[in-house]
């Protein structure tokens, strides 16, 4: 594990600006950046840096944070990621906290499988480029399949000569141990005699090395350039502690940015699909590499677009059973459609034989619903048999059941109903029937009622216009009021109820000094209240801490926090705040009322808010245990709720307000 120095180190060295300055080109404004989203396509600048607070923002999608939660949103990296590539940057020695000696072996262990692999990947490209048999034989195969020597060198391609051990030879002549070639499946080492024979994997084949998200190599692919019948035509590395083909899509590494961009992935089989549409100037594409789908490749994608696009060949038995690897996507909560190239295609073929524009145009053309797409599939085979009809309806409601969100299901049920000619009602008794039967349904906001075989009602929201959360609002106003003005001192005043010496009911007004963030802290816990919102509770845990350490809030602490989430909504709040700094309303000369005079009734109102609202809540969730209790005697407490009243009227006094 990375030290703290370490990661506080980084956060010391590392100037924002500088580095999301490599990937956006920023422009000064004021005393800040701004510069074109990378997340999305837009004209407008609103991409904004703050090289003050060492935040940024991006206005069009609502992203934001430090350097750390740039670097993990647009190069998708992993916290220690991040931490190591700035570490990097700035010529910052990694320390890392003392490991078990179990712990040290399993990273020594990983770490040189890695550094093996890399050493592998940098031999087979050296071999294919550099060397006479590398470029008329591995070289010459790749040209002739149209891919130019940049695209040969995007995607690190590479040769493993024919011959028997020249890969392992030197590898071994570099140092590299014998151990890690064989764990990471590049060498074969066959016992027996009086001493051990050693093979390359891959000799013979054109090397297509398979990178993790962050770039580093896992694995290999290789495909074989003779007509030997008995050699498979393409061999993958076998399974190691750094390779799972299951959890792995070719191309994701080279596709990342261009899947966040586009929010779509094109979604295909083989190495040459992946090479082939990006020399074509569509990057967002990876390959599932020959094997069925799995939940694990589909939630990769899912962390950088809610949409894939499935490219299928112009094989109909080869589609037939791909479709299951639509419903997979479907139960992952994504959006899916479908491409199909004409007969004897594949999305390799197709790139070759158009232009860069007609293919772009026929991906867009022909891109199918996934219903649509399965009714057109299966409905040759039904023909006129009700049989067969019925049973591709079923097909396709048991597609539509995997879908967790309600509202797109019922959207389905009802193209569904329109397509195959069939009522509504049939089609929402059988996705009951399939759901009653146990079918998974993790939809958080499900649109149907308790499922019966009869018929399925959707269930339709009351109101049409969105229900403002008032609590959600006041949670998010006390933590913005502690991050800008937490640590101030504030004036108060409070009201205590007493008697004079004859005994006559008195008010007398008692004056203190106070900071903002223990004010807050201690009215909260006077009335034992947890905020429900699950972020705001975090980002409120981590400044009491910080309290009881320092007794100071400090900002730059919480913009470095591990917690994306936490680091996310601190930066949101301070740029929003800079978005709308006072020299814009003095520039349009508005006065502005001094923080410092309305600071005490701020924190005042928001306690008092918070209060009001959650005694409101508390009051109707008592009348509705009343009506919905299954008891007789359905009686309402009603000293209980007049007593919540009186205090809710006080409350209101308070705010001068009239309820």
């Amino acid at each position: 594990m990375i030290t703290k120095q370490t990661i506080d180190q980084v956060f010391e060295t590392a100037r924002l600006e500088e580095v999301i300055g490599e990937f956006v080109q920023l422009k000064k404004s004021g005393s800040n950046f701004k510069g074109l989203s990378p997340f999305t396509d837009e004209k407008t600048p609103s991409f904004m840096v703050s090289p003050v607070k060492q935040i940024w923002k991006d206005f069009s999608t609502g992203k934001g944070g430090n350097v750390i939660t740039f670097l993990m949103e647009h190069e998708h990296f992993s916290y220690p990621e991040a931490i190591k590539w700035l570490a990097k940057k700035y010529n910052i020695e990694i320390e890392e906290t003392e490991q078990s000696e179990e712990q040290k072996k399993q990273v020594n262990e990983r770490e040189s499988m890695f550094l093996v692999s890399k050493f592998a990947k940098d031999y087979f490209h050296d071999v294919l480029m550099n060397t006479q048999k590398g470029r008329a034989i591995g070289l010459s195969y790749f040209k002739e399949r149209g891919f130019r020597e940049d695209t040969i060198e995007k995607f690190d391609l590479g040769y493993c000569k024919d011959e028997w051990s020249n890969f392992t030879n030197a590898a071994l002549e570099k140092g590299y141990d014998i151990k890690y070639l064989k764990s990471t499946g590049l060498t074969i080492v066959k016992e027996g005699g009086e001493r051990d024979r050693m093979f390359d994997r891959f000799k013979g084949r054109v090397m297509f090395p398979i990178h993790s998200m962050s770039g580093r190599i896992l694995g290999f692919g290789g495909r074989i350039l003779t007509n030997d019948k008995k050699a498979a035509k393409y061999l993958n590395s076998p399974e190691s502690d750094i390779y799972h083909k299951s959890k792995i899509l070719y191309g994701l590494y080279q596709a990342k940015k261009e899947i966040a961009k586009q929010d779509n992935c094109f979604l295909v089989e083989g190495y040459t699909d992946v090479i082939s549409f990006h020399q074509s100037g569509i990057e967002n594409v990876v390959a599932s590499s020959g094997t069925a789908l799995t939940p694990e490749q589909i939630r990769l994608v899912n962390r950088l677009t809610n949409n894939i696009t499935v490219l299928f060949d112009g094989d109909a038995a080869g589609i037939r059973a791909s479709l299951r690897g639509i419903d997979l996507i479907l139960e992952q909560g994504m959006n899916v459609r479908v491409v199909t190239f004409p007969e004897g295609e594949d999305p390799d073929s197709f790139a070759k034989a158009n232009s860069d524009a007609e293919l772009k145009k026929y991906l867009e053309e022909k891109a199918q619903d996934f219903i649509e797409f399965k009714v057109s599939l299966l409905m040759k085979e039904a023909q006129n048999d009700p049989v067969k009809k019925a049973g591709l309806i079923r097909d396709i409601v048991t597609s539509i059941a995997k879908i967790p969100d309600g509202i797109q299901r019922e959207v389905y049920v009802q193209e569904c109903a329109r397509i195959m000619d069939i009522s509504e009602r049939v089609i929402f008794s059988e996705l009951a029937q399939l759901i009653n039967k146990g079918q998974k349904d993790r939809t958080k906001g499900d649109r149907y009622s308790n499922a019966t075989t009869k018929q399925l009602k959707p269930v339709r929201e009351e109101a049409k216009k969105p229900k403002i959360d008032s609590l959600f609002l006041l949670e998010q106003e006390i933590i913005r009021i502690l991050l800008l003005f937490g640590n101030e001192e504030i004036e108060l005043v409070n009201w205590v109820h007493s008697q004079d010496k004859y005994g006559r009911p008195i008010i007398e007004k008692e004056e203190y000094t106070n900071t903002v963030s223990n004010e807050l802290y201690l009215n909260l816990q006077e009335d034992e209240i947890e905020f429900t919102n699950e972020t705001f509770r975090d980002v409120y845990y981590e400044i009491i801490h910080q309290l009881n350490q320092d007794e100071q809030i400090s900002i730059d602490k919480l913009i470095a926090s591990e917690n994306g989430s936490v680091s996310s909504l601190v930066t949101n709040i301070l740029m929003d705040e800079e978005k709308y700094e006072l020299s814009d309303w003095e520039r349009k000369e508005v006065f502005v009322t001094a923080i410092e005079k309305i600071l005490p009734k701020l924190v005042t109102d928001a306690i008092l808010n918070l209060r009001r609202v959650l005694i409101e809540t508390k009051i109707n969730a008592i009348i509705t245990e009343a009506q919905e209790s299954e008891e007789e005697d359905k009686s309402l407490d009603f000293e209980e709720v007049a007593n919540y009243i009186e205090l809710k009227k006080l409350l209101y006094e308070k705010l001068n307000r009239v309820v």
